[in-house]
């Protein structure tokens, strides 16, 4: 009976043992993503910051134009306007 329960055992320990092996791997392939998700994260935060960017300066060259045209009512219609 003890030899019996001791191959239960051991049986037990490697099924332990094959299966921590998998979630070990399991786990690293895990980090590895979470890196690389994180690395088109940055790349996307970037991406969005320079979009803002290029957004607030177009808007202040737009509201620039809307400040010179509203400010010269002397000046004929434009081109297109007529």
């Amino acid at each position: 009976m003890l030899e019996n329960n001791l191959s239960q055992l051991e049986q037990l320990v490697g099924d332990l043992v094959q299966e921590n092996k998998a979630l070990q791997e399991a786990n690293q392939q895990i980090r590895s993503e979470l890196a690389q998700l994180k690395d088109e994260n940055d790349a996307l935060q970037m991406s969005a910051l320079e979009q803002e960017e290029l957004h607030s300066t177009t808007a202040a060259r737009i509201q620039a134009l809307v400040e010179l045209a509203s400010r010269s009512p002397e000046a004929g219609p434009s081109p297109a306007q007529q």
